[in-house]
C-alpha cells in the first residue's frame, strides 16, 4: 500500500488498547510552521508511505503529531527505570508519544512513535521539547547503526518547529518521527511489576511475547522463555556495539529493549582512540556506563528484568528465583560467543566450519591484540579497516597507526600466518562511522540552518563499507585538538 493521503495511513492502537494502565492518551503540541529538515526516503518506502506526500503540508503535519488519522489513539507510555543504577519509579514518556503502530508490507507491526512533541503527565518539571541537534543526532546515528547491521530504532524525520528550546542557551526546536518494532523496555515491566497487579504483568508479557518472541508462547513455561529471549538479544546487541565501538552512554533500565534494539541516542558517541574508559555522556560522572562496563550493565539490567518477572515465572518465589538465576547466568556466554564470532570475522579468522583457526590459535592473538590498540591509542575503526589491507600484503597503512609498531610487527606476522581473508574483512570493517568531530561539524552547520554537512556525513555512513573517492575525510580520525569529547541528553 502507498499512502496518498492521510484518510490511507492505518495506524493501530494496540498498546493503547491492550494496556492501558501503562499509557496517558495525549496530544501532541501544535506546531504552528512545520519546517521538514530531512525526510528518510527508503525507511518511508517500506513502511508502505508516499515520501512525496509526507513531503506535503498535510504530511508534515502527521510528522508532528498535530494530524493524525482517524482511529489513531497516541499516547504517552508509562514505565519505571534504573538511572545510574537508582531507581525511579515513575519516568514515561515525558516528551514523547506513540502516535500508533503501522502494520509495514511485510506484515510486521512497527510503531510510529515522536520525541520532543512536548509536555505529557511524565514530564517531571520538563518543558518536553527538544532542540534540533539532538534529534538531529538520533537520525544519523540511528541510521547509522542500521547500516552497520545493527539492531536499532530508526529515524523517519526531523521537523523544525519555528519554536527556541531553552538550554543552556536559546535552540531552534525540532521533532523526531522514530520508528521501532516496539518501545517495550525492562522499564515497562518494572512500572507494571511496581502496581502489584499480576494480572496486568501477564497482559504485558503476553503482548511482548506475541510481538517479538513468539516462540515463547510455545516453550513449557513461557515467562522464563520470555526471559531467555531476551537476554539473548540483549547479549548479542551488545557484542555488536562492542565491535563497531559504540558508546551507548545511558544503558539505564528503561533505554533496555525487549526487542533487543538499540533505543535513545542522547549521550552516545563511538571511540575514536581504543580506549575501554572511554565515556561520552556529560551526566555519566562515575563511568558507570563507560564503554567497556556495557556487557556488565547489559547484565545487571537483565537481573532488574528477572526480578519483574518472577511473579509469572513460578508461584514460589525462591523457584522462581532460581529459574531466572539459571537463565541470567547464560548471558556471559552468550555475550562471549557473540563478542568472540564478530571479532573473528573482524580479523578475518572467521571462515567455515572445518577451516577456520582454532581456539588456540586465535584467543591468544585477541588477548595480545587489546593491549596494543590501548599503548599507542590506536584509531579503532581505522586499525580493523587498514588490517584488511595488511592482510593482501600492504601493512603501511595500519602500521603508521602505532607511534612504536615493533608490538603490531610481532603481533601481525602471527596474525597473518593464519591466512586471514581479506574481503571477509572489508565486509564487516566499516570505513565510515558518524565520527564525533563530523557529527558536531554538521549538528551546529543544521542549527545554523546550513543541512550541506548533514547530508554529506549521511552519505558517508549509510553506506560505511564500500570506500568511495572524495569520502576521504569521513574515515580520517578527529584532530589532535578535539575533544575531550562530551555528549548531551538534550533535555
Amino acid at each position: 500500500m502507498t499512502a496518498a493521503s492521510l484518510s490511507t495511513v492505518n495506524l493501530d492502537s494496540r498498546f493503547a488498547q491492550e494496556l492501558g494502565e501503562l499509557s496517558v492518551p495525549w496530544r501532541a503540541e501544535d506546531v504552528a510552521e512545520p519546517r521538514l529538515l530531512v525526510l528518510n526516503e527508503p525507511l518511508a518506502a517500506e513502511l508502505g508511505l508516499d515520501p512525496g506526500w509526507l513531503r506535503s503540508a498535510e504530511g508534515v503535519r502527521l510528522l508532528v503529531g498535530n494530524l493524525v488519522p482517524e482511529g489513531a489513539a497516541p499516547v504517552a507510555q508509562a514505565y519505571a527505570g534504573h538511572q545510574f543504577g537508582f531507581y525511579a519509579p515513575r519516568l514515561g514518556d515525558g516528551r514523547a508519544l506513540l502516535l500508533g503502530e503501522l502494520v509495514d508490507p511485510e506484515g510486521s507491526l512497527r510503531d510510529v512513535h515522536l520525541k520532543g512533541s512536548g509536555r505529557t503527565p511524565f514530564a517531571r518539571g520538563g518543558d518536553g521539547l527538544a532542540a534540533v541537534g539532538p534529534m538531529l543526532r538520533e537520525y544519523v546515528v540511528s541510521e547509522a547503526m542500521h547500516a552497520l547491521g545493527i539492531p536499532t530504532t530508526r529515524s523517519l524525520a526531523v521537523v523544525a518547529t519555528g519554536r527556541q528550546v531553552l538550554r543552556e542557551t536559546p535552540l531552534p526546536g525540532a521533532v523526531l518521527t522514530r520508528v521501532a518494532s516496539s518501545h517495550l523496555r525492562v522499564g515497562t515491566f518494572q512500572y507494571a511489576r511496581a502496581t502489584g497487579d499480576d494480572g496486568l504483568l501477564r497482559r504485558l508479557a503476553d503482548h511482548a511475547i506475541h510481538r517479538h518472541h513468539p516462540h515463547a508462547a510455545r516453550a513449557e513455561n513461557p515467562y522464563l522463555a520470555l526471559f531467555d529471549a531476551v537476554v539473548t538479544v540483549q547479549a548479542r546487541l551488545v557484542a555488536q556495539w562492542m565491535l563497531v565501538g559504540f558508546v551507548h552512554g545511558v544503558m539505564n533500565t528503561d533505554n533496555t529493549t525487549v526487542s533487543g534494539e538499540t533505543i535513545d541516542y542522547g549521550p552516545c558517541a563511538f571511540l575514536d582512540a581504543f580506549d575501554p574508559a572511554a565515556v561520552y555522556s556529560s551526566i555519566d560522572q562515575g563511568g558507570r556506563y563507560a564503554y567497556r562496563n556495557q556487557p556488565v550493565v547489559a547484565e545487571w539490567n537483565l537481573a532488574r528484568f528477572a526480578e519483574a518477572l518472577l511473579p509469572l515465572v513460578h508461584e514460589d518465589q525462591d523457584r522462581a528465583v532460581q529459574l531466572v538465576q539459571t537463565s541470567l547466568q547464560a548471558f556471559a556466554g552468550r555475550y562471549s560467543a557473540a563478542w568472540t564470532t564478530g571479532l573473528r570475522a573482524k580479523l578475518g579468522l572467521g571462515g567455515s566450519a572445518g577451516t577456520a583457526p582454532g581456539d588456540d590459535d586465535v584467543q591468544p592473538l585477541i588477548d595480545d591484540l587489546f593491549p596494543l590498540l590501548v599503548a599507542d591509542r590506536v584509531d579503532h575503526t581505522n586499525f580493523f579497516r587498514c588490517l584488511g589491507a595488511a592482510a593482501r600484503g600492504d601493512t603501511g597503512p595500519v602500521r603508521d597507526l602505532f607511534r612504536d609498531p615493533a608490538g603490531f610487527d610481532d603481533w601481525a606476522g602471527r596474525w597473518r600466518a593464519l591466512d586471514p581473508d581479506a574481503d571477509a574483512m572489508d565486509r564487516v570493517n566499516p570505513v565510515y562511522i558518524p565520527r564525533n568531530h563530523l557529527v558536531e561539524e554538521a549538528l551546529e552547520a543544521a542549527t545554523e540552518g546550513d543541512l550541506g554537512p548533514l547530508a554529506g556525513l549521511l552519505d558517508a555512513v549509510t553506506e560505511p563499507y564500500a570506500e568511495r573517492p572524495g569520502l576521504e575525510r569521513y574515515a580520517e580520525p578527529a584532530p589532535q585538538d578535539f575533544g575531550p569529547y562530551q555528549t548531551f541528553c538534550g533535555t
